[in-house]
């Protein structure tokens, strides 16, 4: 994991963005983000048993187990967006970037790879991208393709839910900015 400022620069989202502004795990944690590194399923299995996470499942966004939706999906994602639960990630292979508002409303740029964990909590103004890496490279033209990954071209995360799995985004507005999940946020994390 890195974190740091995003240069707030025009560009492809998948780009790293880098400032050159380190931000600290201290720092994150600030704004409720919390970071581990487990390379092992039973650390995960036991942070789950102590967070009451219950259920789970696996998502992989590539063009190839994406087909024709993955432009659309990886937009969809970049959108500022928050939700009224804890959002988990646990980072099976590849890589990709959370960006997340701090209390002064900028954007804070994570970059997580394998065996990362994040937690953001409900509230939160965030959003997702995959990183450069994962734009299409024609198949004849890759160095050593795999067929079964089509090489460098994917993000693979474990989700975790307290519930049965469910992921509804609330992109950000004056109307979401009211939820009470948001308010919560604010009052107990940004104020507090």
């Amino acid at each position: 994991m890195r974190a740091y400022w995003y240069d707030n620069l025009p560009g492809d989202q998948r780009e790293p963005h880098d400032s050159g502004r380190e931000v600290s795990v201290d720092q994150l944690s600030r704004v409720g983000v919390l970071y581990y590194n487990y390379s092992e399923l039973e650390q995960v299995d036991a942070l789950a048993s102590e967070r009451s996470y219950k259920n789970r499942d696996v998502i992989t966004v590539s063009p190839s187990a994406m087909g024709e939706v993955y432009e659309t999906k990886v937009k969809s994602f970049f959108a500022e967006h928050m939700h009224e639960d804890e959002e988990i990630r646990y980072i099976r292979d590849g890589k990709g970037y959370f960006d997340v508002r701090n209390e002064g409303d900028e954007w804070v740029r994570i970059l997580l790879e394998k065996d990362d964990l994040i937690i953001l909590p409900a509230g939160i103004y965030h959003r997702f991208t995959t990183d450069a890496s994962n734009v299409s490279i024609p198949t004849h033209i890759q160095l050593n393709p795999k067929p079964e990954t089509n090489a460098m071209q994917f993000i693979v995360a474990m989700r975790l839910f307290k519930e049965e799995p469910k992921w509804t985004p609330l992109n950000r507005g004056p109307d979401v900015d009211i939820n009470p999940y948001r308010q919560e946020y604010v009052d107990k994390t940004l104020k507090g």
